[in-house]
Protein backbone atom coordinates (compact mmCIF):
# COMPACT_ATOMS: atom_id res chain seq x y z
CA UNK A 1 0.00 0.00 0.00
CA UNK A 2 2.95 2.29 0.68
CA UNK A 3 4.24 2.32 -2.94
CA UNK A 4 0.69 2.90 -4.23
CA UNK A 5 0.23 5.92 -1.96
CA UNK A 6 3.58 7.25 -3.07
CA UNK A 7 2.60 6.83 -6.74
CA UNK A 8 -0.72 8.60 -6.18
CA UNK A 9 0.93 11.47 -4.29
CA UNK A 10 3.48 11.84 -7.10
CA UNK A 11 1.04 11.62 -10.02
CA UNK A 12 -1.94 13.55 -8.63
CA UNK A 13 -0.37 17.04 -8.77
CA UNK A 14 0.66 16.43 -12.38
CA UNK A 15 -2.63 14.92 -13.54
CA UNK A 16 -4.86 17.46 -11.80
CA UNK A 17 -4.12 20.30 -14.27
CA UNK A 18 -4.76 17.98 -17.23
CA UNK A 19 -8.07 16.76 -15.78
CA UNK A 20 -9.10 20.35 -15.11
CA UNK A 21 -8.06 21.38 -18.61
CA UNK A 22 -9.97 18.63 -20.43
CA UNK A 23 -13.04 19.10 -18.23
CA UNK A 24 -13.18 22.88 -18.50
CA UNK A 25 -12.15 23.16 -22.11
CA UNK A 26 -14.27 20.17 -23.04
CA UNK A 27 -17.31 22.06 -21.76
CA UNK A 28 -16.20 25.20 -23.58
CA UNK A 29 -15.58 23.36 -26.84
CA UNK A 30 -18.90 21.52 -26.59
CA UNK A 31 -20.70 24.84 -26.19
CA UNK A 32 -18.86 26.44 -29.12
CA UNK A 33 -19.35 23.44 -31.39
CA UNK A 34 -23.04 23.21 -30.53
CA UNK A 35 -23.45 26.93 -31.19
CA UNK A 36 -21.75 26.66 -34.58
CA UNK A 37 -23.58 23.52 -35.65
CA UNK A 38 -26.97 24.96 -34.65
CA UNK A 39 -26.18 28.01 -36.79
CA UNK A 40 -25.32 25.68 -39.68
CA UNK A 41 -28.66 23.88 -39.32
CA UNK A 42 -30.98 26.76 -38.38
CA UNK A 43 -29.79 29.71 -40.45
CA UNK A 44 -30.75 30.05 -44.12
CA UNK A 45 -27.81 29.58 -46.49
CA UNK A 46 -27.55 33.31 -47.26
CA UNK A 47 -27.55 34.24 -43.55
CA UNK A 48 -25.01 31.57 -42.68
CA UNK A 49 -22.76 32.76 -45.51
CA UNK A 50 -22.81 36.23 -43.89
CA UNK A 51 -21.92 34.66 -40.51
CA UNK A 52 -19.04 32.72 -42.08
CA UNK A 53 -17.60 35.71 -43.94
CA UNK A 54 -17.67 38.02 -40.92
CA UNK A 55 -16.01 35.64 -38.47
CA UNK A 56 -13.57 34.36 -41.06
CA UNK A 57 -12.36 37.91 -41.67
CA UNK A 58 -12.39 38.58 -37.94
CA UNK A 59 -9.99 35.68 -37.44
CA UNK A 60 -7.56 37.17 -39.94
CA UNK A 61 -7.89 40.68 -38.52
CA UNK A 62 -7.29 39.49 -34.97
CA UNK A 63 -3.97 38.01 -36.06
CA UNK A 64 -2.97 41.07 -38.09
CA UNK A 65 -3.77 43.41 -35.20
CA UNK A 66 -1.46 41.42 -32.94
CA UNK A 67 1.18 39.98 -35.38
CA UNK A 68 2.14 37.44 -32.71
CA UNK A 69 3.23 40.09 -30.17
CA UNK A 70 0.97 38.77 -27.39
CA UNK A 71 2.66 35.38 -27.62
CA UNK A 72 6.06 36.98 -27.05
CA UNK A 73 5.31 37.83 -23.42
CA UNK A 74 5.59 34.25 -22.12
CA UNK A 75 9.10 33.52 -23.49
CA UNK A 76 10.30 37.02 -22.56
CA UNK A 77 9.20 36.57 -18.94
CA UNK A 78 10.66 33.05 -18.85
CA UNK A 79 11.52 32.07 -15.27
CA UNK A 80 10.79 35.51 -13.81
CA UNK A 81 7.14 34.72 -13.17
CA UNK A 82 7.09 36.17 -9.64
CA UNK A 83 8.13 39.66 -10.78
CA UNK A 84 4.70 41.31 -11.05
CA UNK A 85 6.15 44.68 -12.04
CA UNK A 86 8.11 43.15 -14.90
CA UNK A 87 5.00 41.42 -16.26
CA UNK A 88 2.94 44.61 -15.94
CA UNK A 89 5.64 46.59 -17.77
CA UNK A 90 5.71 44.12 -20.65
CA UNK A 91 1.90 44.18 -20.92
CA UNK A 92 1.91 48.00 -20.95
CA UNK A 93 4.58 48.04 -23.65
CA UNK A 94 2.62 45.48 -25.65
CA UNK A 95 -0.49 47.65 -25.34
CA UNK A 96 1.28 50.61 -26.96
CA UNK A 97 2.29 48.50 -29.94
CA UNK A 98 -1.21 47.03 -30.23
CA UNK A 99 -2.91 50.45 -30.38
CA UNK A 100 -0.81 51.45 -33.39
CA UNK A 101 -1.51 48.19 -35.18
CA UNK A 102 -5.24 48.53 -34.50
CA UNK A 103 -5.40 51.93 -36.20
CA UNK A 104 -3.53 50.68 -39.27
CA UNK A 105 -5.62 47.52 -39.63
CA UNK A 106 -8.87 49.36 -38.93
CA UNK A 107 -8.26 51.75 -41.82
CA UNK A 108 -7.34 48.81 -44.05
CA UNK A 109 -10.57 47.03 -43.12
CA UNK A 110 -12.74 50.03 -43.98
CA UNK A 111 -11.11 50.30 -47.40
CA UNK A 112 -10.83 46.60 -48.34
CA UNK A 113 -14.02 45.01 -46.96
CA UNK A 114 -16.50 46.55 -49.44
CA UNK A 115 -14.28 45.43 -52.33
CA UNK A 116 -14.05 41.85 -51.00
CA UNK A 117 -17.81 41.39 -50.66
CA UNK A 118 -18.89 43.35 -53.72
CA UNK A 119 -20.17 40.17 -55.42
CA UNK A 120 -22.39 39.22 -52.48
CA UNK A 121 -25.12 41.78 -53.34
CA UNK A 122 -25.28 43.10 -49.77
CA UNK A 123 -26.65 46.59 -49.15
CA UNK A 124 -24.36 49.41 -48.01
CA UNK A 125 -26.13 49.36 -44.64
CA UNK A 126 -25.32 45.68 -44.20
CA UNK A 127 -21.69 46.23 -45.18
CA UNK A 128 -21.37 49.24 -42.83
CA UNK A 129 -22.86 47.27 -39.96
CA UNK A 130 -20.48 44.37 -40.60
CA UNK A 131 -17.46 46.71 -40.61
CA UNK A 132 -18.57 48.22 -37.28
CA UNK A 133 -19.04 44.74 -35.78
CA UNK A 134 -15.59 43.70 -37.00
CA UNK A 135 -13.92 46.76 -35.47
CA UNK A 136 -15.54 46.16 -32.08
CA UNK A 137 -15.05 42.40 -31.96
CA UNK A 138 -11.41 42.45 -33.09
CA UNK A 139 -10.60 45.08 -30.46
CA UNK A 140 -11.89 42.78 -27.73
CA UNK A 141 -10.16 39.75 -29.26
CA UNK A 142 -6.89 41.69 -29.01
CA UNK A 143 -7.61 42.69 -25.40
CA UNK A 144 -8.41 39.09 -24.55
CA UNK A 145 -5.18 37.81 -26.14
CA UNK A 146 -2.97 40.30 -24.32
CA UNK A 147 -4.47 40.10 -20.85
CA UNK A 148 -5.22 36.38 -20.81
CA UNK A 149 -1.45 35.89 -21.09
CA UNK A 150 -1.16 37.36 -17.59
CA UNK A 151 -3.42 34.62 -16.21
CA UNK A 152 -1.37 32.01 -18.05
CA UNK A 153 1.97 33.33 -16.77
CA UNK A 154 0.71 33.57 -13.18
CA UNK A 155 -1.00 30.18 -13.46
CA UNK A 156 -4.47 31.46 -12.61
CA UNK A 157 -5.92 28.74 -14.79
CA UNK A 158 -9.28 28.40 -12.99
CA UNK A 159 -10.24 31.93 -14.01
CA UNK A 160 -8.80 31.48 -17.52
CA UNK A 161 -11.10 28.47 -17.90
CA UNK A 162 -14.00 30.34 -16.29
CA UNK A 163 -13.90 33.17 -18.83
CA UNK A 164 -13.99 30.67 -21.68
CA UNK A 165 -16.81 28.59 -20.22
CA UNK A 166 -19.09 31.51 -19.33
CA UNK A 167 -18.70 32.99 -22.81
CA UNK A 168 -19.35 29.63 -24.50
CA UNK A 169 -22.37 28.54 -22.46
CA UNK A 170 -23.77 32.07 -22.20
CA UNK A 171 -23.83 32.61 -25.96
CA UNK A 172 -25.31 29.15 -26.50
CA UNK A 173 -28.10 29.93 -24.01
CA UNK A 174 -28.81 33.24 -25.79
CA UNK A 175 -28.94 31.46 -29.15
CA UNK A 176 -31.51 28.98 -27.81
CA UNK A 177 -33.62 31.81 -26.36
CA UNK A 178 -33.60 33.74 -29.64
CA UNK A 179 -34.50 30.58 -31.57
CA UNK A 180 -37.36 29.80 -29.18
CA UNK A 181 -38.73 33.34 -29.62
CA UNK A 182 -38.29 33.15 -33.42
CA UNK A 183 -35.88 36.11 -33.36
CA UNK A 184 -32.93 34.22 -34.83
CA UNK A 185 -31.38 35.43 -38.07
CA UNK A 186 -27.87 36.03 -39.39
CA UNK A 187 -27.26 39.31 -37.59
CA UNK A 188 -28.71 38.01 -34.32
CA UNK A 189 -26.37 34.99 -34.42
CA UNK A 190 -23.43 37.29 -35.17
CA UNK A 191 -24.21 39.73 -32.34
CA UNK A 192 -24.73 36.93 -29.83
CA UNK A 193 -21.30 35.53 -30.71
CA UNK A 194 -19.74 39.00 -30.41
CA UNK A 195 -21.25 39.40 -26.93
CA UNK A 196 -19.20 36.40 -25.80
CA UNK A 197 -16.03 37.95 -27.26
CA UNK A 198 -16.71 41.25 -25.44
CA UNK A 199 -17.29 39.39 -22.18
CA UNK A 200 -14.00 37.47 -22.41
CA UNK A 201 -11.95 40.57 -23.17
CA UNK A 202 -13.49 42.46 -20.27
CA UNK A 203 -13.17 39.51 -17.87
CA UNK A 204 -9.48 38.88 -18.62
CA UNK A 205 -8.65 42.59 -18.44
CA UNK A 206 -10.18 42.97 -14.98
CA UNK A 207 -8.72 39.73 -13.64
CA UNK A 208 -5.21 40.54 -14.86
CA UNK A 209 -5.37 43.91 -13.11
CA UNK A 210 -6.28 42.13 -9.87
CA UNK A 211 -3.45 39.64 -10.21
CA UNK A 212 -0.74 42.16 -11.05
CA UNK A 213 -1.79 44.73 -8.46
CA UNK A 214 0.49 47.36 -10.01
CA UNK A 215 0.29 49.57 -13.09
CA UNK A 216 2.69 48.85 -15.89
CA UNK A 217 5.28 51.29 -17.16
CA UNK A 218 5.91 50.94 -20.90
CA UNK A 219 9.47 51.40 -22.06
CA UNK A 220 11.38 51.56 -25.31
CA UNK A 221 13.61 48.67 -24.15
CA UNK A 222 10.67 46.34 -23.60
CA UNK A 223 8.96 47.38 -26.81
CA UNK A 224 12.24 46.66 -28.55
CA UNK A 225 12.49 43.20 -26.93
CA UNK A 226 8.92 42.38 -28.02
CA UNK A 227 9.64 43.73 -31.49
CA UNK A 228 12.94 41.87 -31.88
CA UNK A 229 11.51 38.54 -30.77
CA UNK A 230 8.39 38.96 -32.87
CA UNK A 231 9.90 40.38 -36.07
CA UNK A 232 11.17 37.13 -37.67
CA UNK A 233 7.66 35.73 -37.33
CA UNK A 234 5.88 38.82 -38.65
CA UNK A 235 6.05 37.89 -42.37
CA UNK A 236 4.74 34.43 -41.56
CA UNK A 237 2.05 35.74 -39.19
CA UNK A 238 0.79 38.27 -41.73
CA UNK A 239 0.88 35.66 -44.44
CA UNK A 240 -0.99 33.06 -42.39
CA UNK A 241 -3.56 35.62 -41.27
CA UNK A 242 -4.62 35.68 -44.90
CA UNK A 243 -3.60 32.12 -45.76
CA UNK A 244 -5.72 30.69 -42.94
CA UNK A 245 -8.81 32.11 -44.60
CA UNK A 246 -7.66 31.82 -48.22
CA UNK A 247 -10.39 29.35 -49.16
CA UNK A 248 -13.07 31.57 -47.67
CA UNK A 249 -11.65 34.73 -49.26
CA UNK A 250 -11.39 33.14 -52.70
CA UNK A 251 -14.83 31.58 -52.68
CA UNK A 252 -16.32 34.79 -51.25
CA UNK A 253 -14.95 36.68 -54.23
CA UNK A 254 -15.25 34.04 -56.98
CA UNK A 255 -17.82 31.49 -55.79
CA UNK A 256 -21.50 31.17 -55.07
CA UNK A 257 -23.25 31.73 -51.75
CA UNK A 258 -23.80 27.97 -51.33
CA UNK A 259 -20.05 27.44 -51.73
CA UNK A 260 -19.32 30.00 -49.01
CA UNK A 261 -21.75 28.20 -46.68
CA UNK A 262 -20.17 24.80 -47.50
CA UNK A 263 -16.66 26.06 -46.73
CA UNK A 264 -17.92 27.48 -43.42
CA UNK A 265 -19.82 24.32 -42.48
CA UNK A 266 -16.85 22.05 -43.24
CA UNK A 267 -14.64 24.39 -41.25
CA UNK A 268 -16.68 23.47 -38.18
CA UNK A 269 -15.32 19.93 -38.48
CA UNK A 270 -11.77 21.25 -38.20
CA UNK A 271 -12.66 22.49 -34.72
CA UNK A 272 -12.11 18.94 -33.50
CA UNK A 273 -8.53 20.08 -32.92
CA UNK A 274 -9.48 23.26 -31.06
CA UNK A 275 -9.46 21.50 -27.69
CA UNK A 276 -5.96 20.17 -28.26
CA UNK A 277 -4.80 23.42 -29.83
CA UNK A 278 -5.82 25.41 -26.76
CA UNK A 279 -3.27 23.46 -24.76
CA UNK A 280 -0.52 25.20 -26.74
CA UNK A 281 -0.56 28.65 -25.12
CA UNK A 282 -1.94 27.45 -21.79
CA UNK A 283 0.21 24.41 -20.98
CA UNK A 284 2.69 23.64 -23.76
CA UNK A 285 4.34 27.04 -24.29
CA UNK A 286 4.83 27.94 -20.58
CA UNK A 287 6.14 24.46 -19.81
CA UNK A 288 8.72 24.38 -22.60
CA UNK A 289 9.69 28.04 -22.05
CA UNK A 290 10.75 27.20 -18.51
CA UNK A 291 12.12 23.69 -19.03
CA UNK A 292 15.77 23.11 -18.21
CA UNK A 293 17.93 22.48 -21.31
CA UNK A 294 18.91 18.97 -20.23
CA UNK A 295 15.24 17.89 -20.12
CA UNK A 296 14.15 19.60 -23.32
CA UNK A 297 15.02 16.94 -25.90
CA UNK A 298 13.21 14.04 -24.18
CA UNK A 299 10.13 16.18 -23.46
CA UNK A 300 10.13 17.47 -27.04
CA UNK A 301 10.01 14.04 -28.66
CA UNK A 302 7.51 12.71 -26.12
CA UNK A 303 5.15 15.60 -26.89
CA UNK A 304 5.47 15.08 -30.64
CA UNK A 305 4.76 11.34 -30.33
CA UNK A 306 1.51 12.11 -28.50
CA UNK A 307 0.51 14.76 -31.06
CA UNK A 308 1.23 12.43 -34.00
CA UNK A 309 -0.94 9.70 -32.46
CA UNK A 310 -3.86 12.12 -32.06
CA UNK A 311 -3.59 13.43 -35.63
CA UNK A 312 -3.28 10.02 -37.29
CA UNK A 313 -6.12 8.56 -35.24
CA UNK A 314 -8.64 11.32 -35.98
CA UNK A 315 -7.74 11.46 -39.68
CA UNK A 316 -8.07 7.69 -40.06
CA UNK A 317 -11.46 7.78 -38.33
CA UNK A 318 -12.73 10.51 -40.68
CA UNK A 319 -11.60 8.53 -43.72
CA UNK A 320 -13.41 5.42 -42.43
CA UNK A 321 -16.65 7.11 -41.32
CA UNK A 322 -17.06 10.36 -43.31
CA UNK A 323 -20.86 10.17 -43.29
CA UNK A 324 -20.85 10.41 -39.51
CA UNK A 325 -19.27 13.86 -39.77
CA UNK A 326 -21.67 14.92 -42.54
CA UNK A 327 -24.67 13.81 -40.48
CA UNK A 328 -23.61 16.33 -37.83
CA UNK A 329 -23.65 19.15 -40.39
CA UNK A 330 -27.09 18.34 -41.79
CA UNK A 331 -28.66 16.86 -44.93
CA UNK A 332 -27.74 19.80 -47.21
CA UNK A 333 -24.06 18.82 -46.93
CA UNK A 334 -24.42 15.03 -47.31
CA UNK A 335 -22.52 14.82 -50.64
CA UNK A 336 -19.24 16.30 -49.35
CA UNK A 337 -17.63 12.94 -48.50
CA UNK A 338 -14.21 13.55 -50.05
CA UNK A 339 -14.19 17.11 -48.75
CA UNK A 340 -14.51 15.87 -45.15
CA UNK A 341 -11.28 13.90 -45.47
CA UNK A 342 -9.46 16.92 -46.94
CA UNK A 343 -10.63 19.16 -44.08
CA UNK A 344 -9.66 16.75 -41.28
CA UNK A 345 -6.28 15.89 -42.83
CA UNK A 346 -5.42 19.58 -43.34
CA UNK A 347 -6.54 20.40 -39.78
CA UNK A 348 -4.37 17.56 -38.44
CA UNK A 349 -1.28 18.87 -40.20
CA UNK A 350 -2.10 22.42 -39.15
CA UNK A 351 -2.46 21.38 -35.52
CA UNK A 352 0.81 19.42 -35.60
CA UNK A 353 2.62 22.36 -37.20
CA UNK A 354 1.10 24.64 -34.57
CA UNK A 355 2.48 22.53 -31.73
CA UNK A 356 5.93 22.58 -33.36
CA UNK A 357 5.75 26.36 -33.82
CA UNK A 358 4.71 26.99 -30.20
CA UNK A 359 7.46 24.79 -28.77
CA UNK A 360 10.07 26.34 -31.06
CA UNK A 361 8.90 29.85 -30.17
CA UNK A 362 9.01 29.07 -26.45
CA UNK A 363 12.71 28.19 -26.85
CA UNK A 364 13.32 31.20 -29.15
CA UNK A 365 13.93 28.97 -32.16
CA UNK A 366 12.65 31.84 -34.29
CA UNK A 367 14.51 32.54 -37.53
CA UNK A 368 13.94 34.54 -40.68
CA UNK A 369 14.64 31.68 -43.08
CA UNK A 370 11.87 29.33 -41.97
CA UNK A 371 9.18 32.00 -42.31
CA UNK A 372 10.45 33.04 -45.73
CA UNK A 373 10.58 29.40 -46.84
CA UNK A 374 6.98 28.85 -45.71
CA UNK A 375 5.76 31.88 -47.63
CA UNK A 376 7.67 30.99 -50.81
CA UNK A 377 6.43 27.39 -50.78
CA UNK A 378 2.84 28.34 -50.07
CA UNK A 379 2.72 31.06 -52.71
CA UNK A 380 4.23 28.68 -55.25
CA UNK A 381 1.57 26.07 -54.47
CA UNK A 382 -1.20 28.65 -54.73
CA UNK A 383 0.06 29.95 -58.06
CA UNK A 384 0.00 26.39 -59.40
CA UNK A 385 -3.60 25.97 -58.24
CA UNK A 386 -4.63 29.34 -59.66
CA UNK A 387 -3.21 28.38 -63.05
CA UNK A 388 -4.78 24.91 -63.13
CA UNK A 389 -7.69 24.83 -60.68
CA UNK A 390 -11.24 26.14 -60.45
CA UNK A 391 -11.15 28.59 -57.53
CA UNK A 392 -14.93 28.54 -57.28
CA UNK A 393 -14.90 24.81 -56.45
CA UNK A 394 -15.13 23.73 -52.80
CA UNK A 395 -13.12 20.54 -53.45
CA UNK A 396 -10.29 22.41 -55.20
CA UNK A 397 -9.97 24.97 -52.40
CA UNK A 398 -9.92 22.29 -49.70
CA UNK A 399 -7.26 20.34 -51.59
CA UNK A 400 -5.26 23.59 -51.78
CA UNK A 401 -5.52 23.86 -47.98
CA UNK A 402 -4.25 20.31 -47.56
CA UNK A 403 -1.20 20.79 -49.79
CA UNK A 404 -0.22 24.12 -48.21
CA UNK A 405 -0.67 22.64 -44.70
CA UNK A 406 1.77 19.89 -45.69
CA UNK A 407 4.34 22.48 -46.80
CA UNK A 408 4.01 24.40 -43.53
CA UNK A 409 4.41 21.23 -41.51
CA UNK A 410 7.63 20.28 -43.32
CA UNK A 411 9.16 23.73 -42.77
CA UNK A 412 8.37 23.58 -39.03
CA UNK A 413 10.09 20.20 -38.79
CA UNK A 414 13.18 21.66 -40.46
CA UNK A 415 13.10 24.66 -38.11
CA UNK A 416 13.19 22.30 -35.13
CA UNK A 417 16.21 20.47 -36.52
CA UNK A 418 17.97 23.80 -37.15
CA UNK A 419 17.15 24.97 -33.63
CA UNK A 420 18.64 21.88 -32.02
CA UNK A 421 21.84 22.39 -34.01
CA UNK A 422 22.26 26.19 -33.79
CA UNK A 423 20.37 27.13 -30.63
CA UNK A 424 17.95 30.00 -29.88
CA UNK A 425 18.14 33.66 -30.85
CA UNK A 426 19.21 36.28 -28.31
CA UNK A 427 16.86 39.24 -28.02
CA UNK A 428 17.51 40.69 -24.55
CA UNK A 429 20.69 42.18 -23.05
CA UNK A 430 22.84 39.97 -20.82
CA UNK A 431 21.32 36.73 -22.02
CA UNK A 432 23.11 33.49 -21.26
CA UNK A 433 24.40 31.14 -23.92
CA UNK A 434 21.09 29.32 -24.23
CA UNK A 435 19.25 32.53 -25.10
CA UNK A 436 17.61 32.92 -21.67
CA UNK A 437 18.13 35.68 -19.08
CA UNK A 438 20.24 34.77 -16.04
CA UNK A 439 18.25 32.79 -13.51
CA UNK A 440 18.43 33.74 -9.87
CA UNK A 441 18.43 30.61 -7.76
CA UNK A 442 16.78 27.43 -8.96
CA UNK A 443 13.17 26.84 -9.85
CA UNK A 444 11.68 23.44 -10.52
CA UNK A 445 10.08 23.40 -13.97
CA UNK A 446 7.42 21.06 -12.67
CA UNK A 447 6.22 23.98 -10.53
CA UNK A 448 4.71 25.30 -13.72
CA UNK A 449 2.08 22.58 -13.47
CA UNK A 450 0.84 23.79 -10.10
CA UNK A 451 -1.05 26.91 -9.07
CA UNK A 452 0.59 30.17 -8.06
CA UNK A 453 0.08 30.58 -4.28
CA UNK A 454 -0.24 34.36 -4.53
CA UNK A 455 -2.81 34.07 -7.30
CA UNK A 456 -4.74 31.54 -5.23
CA UNK A 457 -4.71 33.80 -2.14
CA UNK A 458 -5.87 36.74 -4.25
CA UNK A 459 -8.67 34.65 -5.68
CA UNK A 460 -9.82 33.73 -2.18
CA UNK A 461 -9.78 37.39 -1.08
CA UNK A 462 -11.70 38.60 -4.13
CA UNK A 463 -14.30 35.86 -3.76
CA UNK A 464 -14.95 36.96 -0.19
Amino acid sequence: MGPLKHLVSFAAPKLRPLVRFFTSQGITLAGNLTYGLLCVRWLPTADYAMFVVLFGIQGSLAVLMDIGASGSVVPLIGDRIHDRQLIADYIASLRQLAHRLYIIMGVGLIVAFPFLVRNRNWSWRTITAMIAILLVSTWFVRVSAAYSSVLIILRDRPNWYLGQMVASLGTLALLLVFAALHWLNGFAAILINVSGIVFMGTFYYRRSKQLLGTPGNPSAAKRSAIFRLTMPNVPSVIFYALQGQISLLLITYFGRTSGVASIGALGRLGQIFVLFGQMNPLLVEPYFAKLRPEKFKSSYFSALTIVASICVGITAFSATFPQLFLWVLGPQYKNLTREVIYVIAASSLGYFAGVLWVIHSSRKYIYWWNNIATIVLTVGIQIAFILKGNLGSVKTLLLLNLVTASAGFIVNVLAGIYGFINGPRRVEPHETGDGKPPIEGTLDPEELIGEDPEATRLEARTSE
